[in-house]
């Protein structure tokens, strides 16, 4: 690694909804883009603080850019470190934003199923694992959208989906059931990141967790 990288910080964030609400988080923190993301094609930009880079990618890869160290930090929802897995990195910080439950939810009223059930979502790890702890058999069926149609057309019995109001099941006959885990966005750091960027990064999350802090008071 060469010294002018040492120097510098790179932080990957979720595109969408996610990134509306944590690039205000940043702001507070000292950490705004130097031009405006949303009407710009350009994936990295510089910020207010001197060193600092923000990268917007999608989601499910912001685990892992950070991983293999081409980011130092990311945001990125506890859903997807509980379906990538999170030995890479540490996750040192919950900015409490973008919360949500991830839950089983059956069509209204369905009586339970007797034997193996059949599961749509896009969580298979989480779900394996879930109905493992339960004890209870099932076969997942990975699916990348629209899964609150899959009991109605007779591809599951379940899902395992995020529930935010709980609104898109509603109107698709189907209601939330058990609680798998609440979900909020999180930073993470890349292990050798932390290690050589040391002086760098404890600063920067520590900005970061004030205004956290500063957020929850209002």
């Amino acid at each position: 690694m060469n010294s002018n990288n040492s120097q510098k910080i790179v932080i990957a964030l979720t595109k969408g909804r996610i990134l509306d609400e944590v690039l205000p988080l940043f702001e507070a923190a000292g950490i705004a883009p130097l031009e405006d993301i949303n009407s710009s094609r350009k994936l990295i930009f510089d910020t207010t603080m001197p060193g600092v880079q923000i990268m917007v990618i999608r989601g499910s890869d912001v685990p892992t850019y950070v991983e293999f160290g081409s980011a130092d930090l990311g945001v990125v929802g506890k859903d997807l470190l509980l379906e990538y897995g999170s030995e890479g990195f540490y996750e040192p910080l919950d900015l409490k934003l973008a919360k949500c439950r991830l839950m089983t939810a059956a069509p209204v009223g369905a009586a339970p199923v007797a034997g193996r059930i059949k599961v749509a979502t896009k969580f298979a790890n989480i779900t394996k694992r879930y109905f493992a702890e339960q004890g209870v058999q099932v076969d997942v069926i990975k699916l990348n959208g629209a899964l609150e149609l899959a009991p109605s057309m007779g591809l599951a019995d379940i899902i395992v989906d995020i529930v935010d109001s709980g609104n898109t099941l509603k109107a698709n006959g189907l209601e939330p059931l058990q609680l798998i885990a609440q979900i909020s966005s999180r930073v993470i750091v890349n292990k050798a990141a932390l290690k050589m960027k040391h002086a760098l990064i404890k600063p920067l999350l520590q900005c970061l967790a004030e205004a956290v802090e500063a957020r929850a008071q209002v």
